[in-house]
């Protein structure tokens, strides 16, 4: 007998239930949000990732040209 075990995500992660949560909410009419921060769970953070890369392939370029 195996005695591994395996977890299973359902949920989506923390993300996932707060942007349920605040949709359930806004259907519901206990915020009057608009539903782009309804929804900001989940772009605010692949859009954190995209500023950051971005951010680094700018100072690799400056680095670049200035030679170090």
């Amino acid at each position: 007998m195996d005695n591994n075990t395996s977890r299973t995500r359902s949920s989506g992660g923390f993300l996932g239930t707060l942007c349920l949560i605040l949709i359930t909410l806004k259907l519901t009419n206990y915020i009057d949000w608009s539903w782009w921060w309804v929804f900001s769970p989940l772009w605010a953070v692949p859009s954190i990732v995209i500023l950051a890369i971005i951010l680094f392939a700018i100072l690799k370029v400056i680095e670049k040209i200035s030679g170090r």
